[in-house]
């Protein structure tokens, strides 16, 4: 299985154990902020398996992101398949979510970037978008110190949640791997 190194971080697929730890880290109310809640064992059991069901098939996945260090799970960086309802669909997604403890060390940041380049350079990946609702400035500030670019006539009302729901509307980030900086 292909592992992704960075300076900090390896991102691999992921491993039945891990489970405990991602449960954990979606019960942090920081963490599920801008979602719909934590994620249950059952919930973490099938995003696990539909993560490496994508590792399969495409070569990629939202990737279990660990320190090099001491191999602590910090949650997942990664770039995905997706093909829901939208008109930017199907798409390559870049996504990553972080143990509130490992925010604003560049872990984010740094891992996407690792992912992005794979991507582009290893699977011949020609965009790759990312998006979260208006208010996540975090996300989007990782997006935009990745090169990623704000295209808001593509910003859209998420499929699975109802059009009022305070968290329905997404803001959508594009990066072509003709424009990915080289030293990234």
């Amino acid at each position: 299985m292909e592992h992704i190194h960075s300076e900090r971080l390896i991102l691999r697929p992921w491993a039945a154990d891990d489970a405990a730890a991602f449960v954990r880290i979606n019960a942090d109310p920081r963490v599920t902020e801008f979602l719909l809640g934590p994620l249950s064992q059952a919930q973490t059991e099938e995003f696990i398996a539909a993560q490496n069901a994508q590792y399969a098939v495409h070569g990629t996945c939202l990737f279990a992101a660990t320190l090099k260090e001491s191999e602590e799970l910090l949650g997942f960086i990664g770039v995905r398949r997706q093909t829901f309802d939208v008109p930017f669909a199907p798409c390559w997604e870049a996504a990553w979510r972080l143990a509130a403890p490992h925010w604003g060390r560049g872990y984010a940041g740094e891992g996407a970037r690792a992912v992005l380049r794979y991507g582009f350079d290893q699977l011949g990946m020609e965009e790759v978008v990312a998006f979260t609702v208006p208010q996540n400035l975090r996300s989007r500030r990782v997006m935009e110190k990745l090169g990623m670019r704000r295209d808001p006539v593509s910003d859209f009302a998420h499929p699975a949640l109802a059009p009022d729901h305070p968290l329905s509307r997404h803001v959508l980030y594009r990066i072509a791997g003709r424009d990915m900086p080289p030293q990234i």
